[in-house]
């Protein structure tokens, strides 16, 4: 629906009076809806009420023909920014004659469901009150409005009102209890309203027994100085804590990246301004519409070739890309300063405040306890934070948004389904986990979970599918989850399935991938798609580790087109942590001689390389994997790029970071050229599926090495092989099959290379391409897949 300039109220003689009843559902709770309504009707001189339930908002307006009309076709075209209207459905109810005026009446209870909005970053006139010392709430670092604030992260319940929100033990203020109640004012009925006499208020803390607390703007002043002289900072959001630090001082880097025991993984920033992010990166249109805009997401930007003091090296080393985001609360805006304030900081490394592997904290005494050593000095505040939910990681691609991480500023706004579905809870995978809760043709992807390697995220995830189901009232019949037998997602599925008495179906990986990208372009399942997934480990239905996949697929099932030949993974994990160990391995498989003047051969210790030439000799612990994910890893040894790893999917990240800098002529016809891979049939083997042999690509790539050739003409070449085969696969499946629709899918298509790459040489090729724009193209949207392969219904 668009918003229009409102028609002139139609008068209407008195024979035309009608009552009409309209119920409207959506994100309609906690955006400003019944104070939009109030001001329609009084625009239209309607009488009648309108009023919050389970369901979403409920109105009667009573009045002239015409001017019910005009309203009716209003109130979803005009709706404030934060709405969004599903549906409007009108019935004509008896007239009363109930007298002048309109009135907001309490919100019902009862079961139904509407649509709860994310937190949303503060607008622009908040800051501007924010800002002005004229105004009561100057400085307040939790100015909210309708329009504004935190939504999704502080409601306890249904219908929302401010009883059923963290803000619930925040009595009003004489002021605030007027402005929530006069419809004239952009806090009518806003649900968080505050200000510095009702709280919530700061508090800062240099350690669990501090007794020197302070409070207020002293607390805000103490941290800034703390910032400013190199410390590292707990700061309490909206959503969880952060860990702050000057990000143009190397030693406060270093100590915050040490302590967090970060390694080299990338840092994110957060900027004072557009202004300064132009100094720090490129920024196009589509990426300055993210950075302002209302989400205000973590956006992967392309760094200026000179760097900026403003960033020390050590935020994100090796990148050429830097994660970036303005300040979407209050707080973030006072902490880097307002005009008048003592100078500091331009830009904070903000990080989740949480050790490795663990969940975000969001609980206060949980953050003194579980910071302790990470953290210096601890800015909170007593608001409490009712579920966890990350900043959300997105880039452009190919001029497109690009979800890497969909959470904060997003979840739990629902996705729209092409094909009802079961009530149904599908748990994901065990790497950058998310859930989804669905009913009907609604499916609510969770905030961003992390990775399952500990107790404290099994818990937190647990505790999160009770609060989205609850929230949206979904009561799953079935429970759904990945194949494999190890993911600690799919052990609680299963041992909650059978003490809740409700079926489990299992998903293979690949499959929930390529449902995934169907789902979200809106394909109904009744043509196939030819789905290429890549990404690092997939079980698969023969029990080797899948990852190099092109399936002929839609929701009833997937034939295996193709796949990159099989080769050990020596060691499983240990092949993972040691990329030159899948480089021996992949080169050994090629029947190529492990050099000594090869990177990946210098850098693996004498010693172990005698040990891993036995055990791939006997096969000892050497599980046969097709992963794309994995060759990415080889070829970045064997081009000398990353022997080791320190976070998942490093050394492919340097891969390409290597092949952006190479020179855009590298020797080859931008299909791979000098670097190919074989496609065929297996000798002696069945027609299908085609196997996609690396030998040539890394006979050409170990040449190019030993004659010397720059790491990055040697990862530029890789790209284009792999882009290569995908357009050669694709094409081969659209002359067995006809088909000509390809999905991409899978982490390794967070690439941006890879999947611009892709994307327009199959569409030079005649193909209709559909790429990841609503959810991850990694296991951050694996659940939506799961849900559309194993609880669609027949309409």
């Amino acid at each position: 629906m668009t918003r229009a300039d409102p028609p002139p109220p139609p008068t209407a003689t008195p024979q035309d009076r009608v009552r009409r009843h309209l119920t409207v559902r959506g994100a309609v709770q906690g955006v400003g809806f019944r104070p939009f309504v109030y001001t329609l009707a009084d625009e239209y001189g309607l009488t009648g009420w309108v009023t919050n339930d389970a369901d979403g908002v409920r109105t009667e307006v009573e009045g002239p023909v015409g001017a019910v009309d005009a309203f009716t076709g209003a109130i979803g075209t005009r709706a404030p920014p934060l709405a969004v209207v599903e549906s409007v459905e009108p019935r004509t109810v008896p007239v009363l004659n109930d007298g002048p005026g309109f009135t907001i009446r309490p919100s019902a209870s009862g079961t139904g469901r509407t649509l709860i909005p994310p937190d949303t970053a503060t607008c622009d006139a908040c800051l501007a009150e924010l800002a002005d010392p004229a105004d009561r709430r100057h400085r307040h670092p939790f100015i909210t409005c309708t329009h504004c604030g935190p939504r999704f992260t502080v409601v306890t319940g249904l219908p929302y009102d401010r009883p059923r929100t963290t803000m619930a033990g925040f009595p009003m203020c004489p002021d605030c209890a007027r402005e929530y109640a006069d419809p004239a004012d952009r806090r009518f009925h806003a649900q968080p309203i505050a200000c510095p006499s009702c709280g919530p208020r700061l508090t800062l803390r240099q350690g669990p027994e501090d007794p020197g607390a302070l409070h207020g703007s002293r607390a805000l002043a103490e941290a800034r100085r703390l910032l400013a002289e190199g410390a590292v900072v707990a700061v309490k959001g909206i959503g969880g804590y952060h860990l702050a630090c000057d990000a143009g001082d190397p030693a406060a880097v270093r100590t915050l990246r040490k302590r967090k025991n970060r390694g080299g993984k990338p840092f994110a920033v957060l900027a004072d301004s557009l202004a300064t992010v132009h100094r720090l990166a490129r920024v196009d249109e589509a990426e300055r519409e993210l950075l302002t805009g209302p989400r205000k997401p973590v956006v992967l930007l392309r760094r200026h070739a000179s760097p900026s003091a403003e960033v020390a090296p050590g935020v994100a080393p090796g990148s050429p890309d830097l994660g970036v985001m303005l300040p979407y609360t209050p707080l973030h805006r006072l902490l880097l300063g307002l005009p008048g304030d003592p100078p500091g900081p331009p830009v904070l490394v903000m990080t989740s405040g949480n050790r490795s592997g663990e969940p975000i904290v969001t609980d206060d005494a949980e953050a003194l306890a579980r910071l302790e050593g990470l953290a210096d000095a601890w800015l909170q505040h007593d608001r409490p934070i009712h579920v966890p939910c990350d900043d959300s990681v997105v880039r452009i691609c190919a001029g497109a948004e690009l979800p890497v991480r969909r959470s904060r500023g997003y979840a739990p706004l629902p996705l729209a389904l092409p094909l009802p579905v079961l009530p149904a809870l599908a748990v994901g995978g065990d790497l950058k986990n998310t859930f989804c809760a669905a009913d009907d043709r609604y499916a609510w992807l969770s905030a961003h979970v992390g990775d399952m390697d500990d107790l404290s995220t099994l818990t937190a995830f647990e505790k999160a599918t009770g609060h989205l189901t609850a929230l949206t009232t979904v009561t799953p019949r079935l429970l759904i989850a990945d194949r494999h037998p190890g993911y600690r997602s799919t052990r609680w599925a299963r041992r909650t399935a059978e003490a809740r008495g409700l079926p489990l179906r299992q998903v293979q990986h690949h499959h929930a991938h390529v449902a995934s990208t169907m789902a979200e372009h809106g394909l109904d399942g009744t043509a196939p798609v030819i789905g290429v997934a890549f990404d690092g480990t997939g079980y698969g239905d023969d029990g080797a580790v899948w990852g190099g996949e092109v399936l002929i697929a839609d929701y009833d099932g997937f034939q295996r087109f193709a796949h990159l030949r099989y080769v050990p993974l020596p060691g499983g994990d240990a092949a993972v942590r040691n990329p030159y160990r899948m480089a021996l391995s992949h080169l050994r498989a090629a029947g190529l001689p492990w050099s000594d003047e090869l990177p990946c051969t210098a850098i693996a210790p004498p010693g172990e390389r005698r040990l891993l030439q036995r055990q791939l000799e006997r096969g000892l612990n050497c599980v046969p994997t097709s992963s794309m994910g994995r060759l990415f890893d080889a070829v970045s040894s064997l081009a000398g790029v990353c022997h080791r790893v320190e976070y998942e999917a490093e050394a492919a990240m340097r891969l390409e970071n290597a092949a952006l800098g190479a020179r855009d002529d590298c020797g080859d016809d931008g299909r791979g050229g000098a670097y190919g891979f074989i496609l065929g049939a297996e000798p002696g083997g069945p027609e299908l599926p085609l196997i996609a042999d690396p030998s040539p690509v890394l006979a050409a790539a170990a040449a190019d090495v030993l004659a010397g050739a720059p790491a990055p003409a040697v990862a530029r070449r890789f790209h284009r092989a792999v882009t290569g085969l995908v357009r050669d696969v694709c094409a081969a499946a659209r002359q067995r099959t006809g088909i000509a629709t390809v999905a991409l899918t899978g982490g390794v298509f967070c690439n941006a290379l890879l999947t611009e790459g892709c994307s327009a040489g199959l569409a030079e090729d005649g193909f209709t391409v559909l790429r990841h724009r609503k959810v991850p193209p990694n296991d951050g949207g694996l659940a939506l897949g799961q849900l559309m392969v194993a609880a669609r219904t027949k309409e």
